[in-house]
Order: structure tokens, then C-alpha cells, then sequence
């Protein structure tokens, strides 16, 4: 075995080069400073998520801007957020037990997540959202589900 020694000021100046490559990762991954922290975004994710769990709009409804918009393949086109609470919400929000949230990929002020939203009679459905978070509030939410009617209400309709 070979001793390699080092002194102090040798390994002050490769850890300052390894910091300055690390920080300099998401401007060379071409990523978008945001005005939030991805743990910020990620707890607000978090609670959007809790709010349709425990059926409680007046949270959701916080968490969203006025200016929210949301889109899916389901014919929803940038819908505002009192659609949205009609056509998403009320149709929905009954039919869903929970979210096991698979991944939570934050960066900044976007998020992807992969999640399986478990029914009120115990069907999954997996689906990816895409959300967009400026001062702590949700601006955009674009659904993508993981199979065609993918969505609670459908899914419950089915039956077994």
C-alpha cells in the first residue's frame, strides 16, 4: 500500500475546482434558474397532492394562482382555474383514496411527477404531471395519463 500525501492548501484548491464544475452543471444542462428552490416547489407539490387526498379545495384553491392554467389530453386546453374546479375537481376529487407519489423530480421553480393515484375502489392509475411554481403558487399543470380515460372518474366508472 502507498501513502499519498497531500498537503492542506492542495486539497482546498481541488475541492474549490470540483465546486465551481458542480455549480456550473445546470447552466451547461441548459436548466432555468427559477425564482423558487426545488424544495420549495417540492413541498408546495406535496401539498397539492394532500389537499385532493383530503378533499379540501379551500388548500388547492391557495396553492393555486389566479392565473393557474391546466392541460391534459383529455380536451383540456389551458383551462382556467375555475374550470379546472369544475371539470377536474368536482368530477374527480371523490373517486381518489390517495397518491403514492413514485417520483418528484424538482428544479427549481418545474416539476415532474410520476405518480399512482389509488381510487375510491381501489384501482391504480399512473400518470406524469408537469408542474410550473412561481411565488409559491402553481401557474401550470399539464397531465399526461398513462392510458386513454386514465383519470379517477373514468377509472371508477369502469367498475371492477
Amino acid at each position: 500500500m502507498t501513502a499519498i500525501s497531500m498537503s492542506r492548501r492542495l486539497l482546498f484548491g481541488v475541492g474549490t475546482s470540483a465546486l465551481a464544475a458542480v455549480a456550473s452543471i445546470p447552466a451547461i444542462a441548459g436548466l432555468k434558474p427559477g425564482n423558487g428552490s426545488g424544495l420549495q416547489t417540492e413541498a408546495i407539490i406535496r401539498k397539492h397532492y394532500k389537499a385532493w387526498e383530503n378533499k379540501d379545495w379551500p388548500t388547492e384553491n391557495a396553492l393555486l394562482a389566479d392565473n393557474f392554467t391546466f392541460s391534459s389530453a383529455a380536451g383540456d386546453a389551458r383551462i382556467s382555474k375555475s374550470v379546472f374546479k369544475t371539470r377536474c375537481w368536482d368530477n374527480n376529487v371523490n373517486d381518489i383514496r390517495r397518491f403514492d407519489l413514485l417520483r418528484l423530480f424538482p428544479s427549481g421553480d418545474e416539476a415532474f411527477v410520476l405518480y399512482n393515484c389509488v381510487t375510491m375502489n381501489n384501482k391504480n392509475i399512473r400518470n406524469v404531471e408537469y408542474f410550473q411554481v412561481r411565488d409559491g403558487r402553481i401557474t401550470d399543470l399539464e397531465c399526461y395519463f398513462g392510458a386513454p380515460s386514465n383519470y379517477p372518474a373514468a377509472v371508477s366508472a369502469r367498475g371492477g
